[in-house]
């Protein structure tokens, strides 16, 4: 079963996304704490990240950046997942190394598309 890790300081989001992918037969674990998060994917790395951009102490583009630092995560796939939606946003959060940088509200069947998508 493939794994995706949840870093997302939004309760309601984290709980949507655990059980919207779990119907999809993904093992979801979810940090709803930047730091706790990138010292999940560190000691158990997942086989996909959806990370929030807005999130207190560390910004989803710094941790993306600090995952893909690590020899041994630069490789995981990363959904960076934000409501801030102009190009520069968008740019940054390529330069920061992420696969795909969507929009909220999210539209779910997307969401599904884009993991399948990484994951294959």
């Amino acid at each position: 079963m493939r794994r995706i890790l949840v870093i997302d300081d939004d309760p309601g989001f984290t709980k949507l996304a655990d059980s919207v992918l779990r119907t999809q037969n993904y093992e979801v674990t979810v940090s709803r704490d930047a730091p706790q998060g990138l010292e999940m994917a560190i000691k158990e790395p997942p086989d996909l990240i959806i990370l929030d951009v807005m999130m207190p102490i560390i910004n989803g583009y710094n941790i993306c950046r600090l995952l893909k630092s690590q020899a041994h995560l630069k490789d995981i796939p990363v959904i960076l997942l934000t409501s801030r939606t102009s190009e520069e946003d968008r740019r940054i959060g390529e330069e920061a190394g992420a696969n795909v940088y969507l929009s909220k509200p999210l539209n779910t069947e997307e969401l599904f598309e884009k993991v399948r998508d990484l994951l294959n």
